[in-house]
């Protein structure tokens, strides 16, 4: 009975963090799309919050490596996934603050805020996939 109410805890905590990263890509694609006109569609939002989701769900929470002589070296997916989980919330972030406080930034910001969500998410499922085949 233990052992099935923590992996449905754990199953509760990754739908978490997917809705999580949903939510986070959802703002950046409504940030970005009312920017960028070429951008203003239901699919490019729909990429946004999917890139969210296996990102968030993949990137947070890797398994990490022991601490001992033996994996003395940096741990190249717990590196990867904090990055891509700090440009990620970055963008999400940056992307609020513009919607809420209805700011009109240049249209550089614009694609910088993009970069940043596609850089931090592809960082996380790099370091999710990398973290979960070394089991």
């Amino acid at each position: 009975m233990r052992f099935r109410v923590r992996k449905t805890a754990h199953v509760f905590e990754r739908v978490g963090l997917a809705m999580a990263g949903a939510a986070c890509g959802l703002f950046v694609g409504a940030y970005v799309g009312s920017a960028i006109s070429h951008l203003t569609t239901q699919g490019f939002l729909m990429v946004m919050m999917l890139l969210g989701v296996i990102g968030f769900y993949l990137g947070i929470d890797t398994p990490q490596l022991p601490f001992d002589e033996e994996h003395s070296r940096i741990d190249a997916a717990e590196f990867l996934s904090s990055a891509g989980t700090l440009f990620a919330t970055f963008a999400a972030f940056a992307s609020v603050a513009v919607i809420v406080l209805r700011l009109d930034p240049h249209l550089a910001w614009s694609w910088l805020v993009l970069v940043a969500w596609i850089a931090g998410v592809a960082m996380q499922i790099v370091a999710g996939a990398k973290a979960r085949m070394r089991k």
